[in-house]
């Protein structure tokens, strides 16, 4: 989950590596560091926290040079210091490094055996001494890296130097994304796209088992044999632009208020009004094909996975085809019943979550069909999949997910439509007013973003609790999951999200006046009941914020607080309760301070184990 940038052209390498890890910090912040290579000779900036300290170091004690790499660090290895903090140095050879090596401790044993010295507690100091090792026989840099890829067990993305070779930069890729962005004669190496995106927009995405080394102003990319690869770079339609905050404090806000116009984005040009269907064109299924399928087996985690049990209720109700909703760490360390008969849905924001990426491959390895619904192109889990739906959501920077949640719930709502048109479970009528239903989203997303002043009552009147409890039935459940994860995440309030009906079952006996109870209680099938759940909490001195539909003043009347929300449909509806409740988490943080975009201990993209 580690930031990489790297450099090689004309310009100092220093501001242009820096101006990268700050489009990275939300992949890591625990500590940053910078090595550039000037004349021969290479020298290392480390900073433990935030990049604001490598920032102010590198103003003291600057760095020089047109070739450099730099690093922003979310600790697996070793805590969050200085000497920890990457890049790594190993004789000649320094490194910066994504992932984790598996078989770190015994490569440790053998080079220590060696004579080599290492001074950190990461798995990835290995590889610069490594690397080191591998240059005493081989005859190129290059080939001593190669060596020593092929004794790493793990997930690595590298940008490796050496003073040896003061003309070369080598970048290497497995299991860890890892871009190139090319300008002429400039070369920009980076973990992600929002990093170098402001310098180029033609990048070519590289694979697993790849090198690119960079010499004398040209790059070639190789497998770990030494065989050349033909690679093509591709124009990033994402302008640097919308990486910035354009006016808002932090991007959270700002990406909780791009929700209206994500939901079109993700829609635009898939809906079909008079047949009463969805065009999704990664989907590359027949109707004939997915009626072939006799289960669906959607597969994610944290965020994605509550958007993937809200798919199960969607794809259930109006599909009738039966749906399994599995948590991706566990789906890979069990026996899943999955065949060739089985369409399995990974959901994934970056498209690199490092358990559903293995929860994909278990899933392959059983020939099931896989149809990914992701955010970012050229993904891994885009790249393996059979299909793909993408969400369109544009960059995400905030750490915990916004928009990229909302467009998720979208593209299963299309799904739905695609898959209950295919089977005749959705009739012309049903699905020319559940297309109706989603070309008004937009506008009610934003009607539902004009609730933000009532919603900060709501936080105010309940900043002092330690504790809150949310309550859902049907597909409000996964939505009350979502927004107990939100405020977690950003407020650091111990929430949890129920089944309402499951109160009465052990959660009731934690009601009293300093827990808030969130109840979501839309106008659906299931108001009745979540009005009863209600009056459960309140008649045990319960504190209840009630999130009704418009027009709705019966719910709320006992209710401390009484937040009526826009009335989208039974299904939809669900997208406009999870925005309000963001801004719930939203609130909460800002009043007590927090850095809601990059919460403690959490990173973007889990990209390791």
């Amino acid at each position: 989950m580690c930031g990489i940038v790297g450099y090689m052209g004309c310009h100092e390498a220093s501001p242009v590596i820096m101006s990268g890890l700050k489009m990275l910090e939300y992949r890591g912040y625990d500590s940053a560091g910078i090595c550039t290579m000037d004349l021969g000779a290479v020298e290392i900036r480390r900073s433990s926290g935030k990049l604001v300290n490598l920032e102010r170091l590198l103003n003291e004690q600057p760095l020089h040079g047109t070739i450099g790499i730099g690093h922003t660090r979310w600790a697996t290895h070793g805590k969050p210091t200085v000497v920890n903090a990457h890049p790594h140095r190993g004789g000649a050879v320094v490194v910066v490094h994504n992932g984790i090596i598996e078989n770190y401790l015994s490569l440790k044993e053998e080079l220590l055996d060696k004579g080599h010295m290492f001074l950190s507690e990461t798995d990835s100091e290995v590889i610069s001494h490594l690397v080191d090792e591998k240059l005493k026989t081989a005859t190129t840099l290059e080939e001593a890296v190669r060596l020593a890829l092929k004794d790493l067990q793990g997930a690595y993305a590298l940008c490796i130097l050496s003073q040896r070779d003061d003309k070369t930069l080598i970048a290497a890729k497995s299991g860890s994304p890892m871009v190139v962005g090319i300008k002429g004669h400039e070369f920009f190496i980076a973990s992600d796209m929002p990093a170098i995106i402001a310098n180029t927009r033609e990048m070519v995405i590289m694979e697993d088992g790849e090198m690119a080394v960079f010499r004398n102003g040209t790059v070639i990319f190789t497998d770990l044999d030494g065989q050349d690869i033909v690679k093509t770079p591709r124009f990033i339609d994402w302008s640097p632009m919308m990486a910035e905050k354009n006016g808002y404090p932090n991007f959270m806000l700002k990406e909780i208020h791009e929700q209206p116009q994500a939901v079109k984005n993700v829609t635009a040009g898939r809906l079909r009004p008079n047949e009463g269907d969805v065009f999704l064109e990664g989907l590359h299924l027949s109707d004939r094909q997915l009626l072939s399928f006799e289960r669906l087996c959607l597969v994610a985690c944290g965020t994605s996975w509550h958007a993937a049990l809200a798919g199960k209720y969607m794809i259930e109700e109006h599909c009738r085809i039966p749906v399994d909703v599995e948590i991706a760490s566990e789906f890979r360390y069990r026996d899943p019943l999955v065949s060739g008969k089985t369409l399995v849905i990974p959901i994934s924001q970056s498209g690199e979550t490092a358990d559903t990426l293995a929860a994909l491959r278990e899933a392959k390895s059983r020939d099931a069909h896989i149809v990914s619904i992701c955010n970012v192109v050229d993904s891994s889990i885009a790249r393996e999949s059979d299909g793909v739906i993408y969400t369109h959501a544009g960059l995400e920077i905030g750490v915990a997910s916004t928009k990229a949640f909302t467009t998720q719930l979208v593209a299963l709502y299309m799904l739905t439509i695609r898959l209950g048109r295919a089977n005749g479970a959705i009739n012309l009528e049903k699905g020319r007013e559940m297309i109706a239903a989603l070309n008004a989203l937009p506008d009610l997303v934003e009607k539902t973003l004009l609730l933000d002043p009532q919603i900060e009552e709501v936080a105010c009147e309940y900043l002092t609790s330690w504790d809150a409890i949310y309550l859902g039935r049907g597909i409000s459940y996964p939505i009350a999951l979502e927004g107990a994860l939100k405020l977690k995440e950003i407020s650091y309030i111990h929430a949890d999200g129920y089944p309402a009906g499951e109160m009465k079952h052990g959660p009731i006996a934690l009601i009293d006046r300093e827990m808030p109870v969130f109840v979501l209680a839309p106008n659906d099938r299931h108001l009745v009941k979540v009005r009863s759940n209600m009056e459960e909490v309140i008649t045990r001195g319960g504190r209840v914020a009630a999130f009704c539909s418009a027009g709705d003043e019966e719910t709320g009347k006992r209710a401390e607080f009484s937040l009526q929300i826009p009335w989208a449909g039974e299904v939809l509806s669900a997208v406009l309760f999870a925005v309000a409740l963001q801004l719930v988490a939203y609130n909460f943080a800002i009043l007590k301070g927090k850095d809601v975009d990059q919460p403690r201990n959490l990173a973007k993209s889990v990209t390791v184990e």
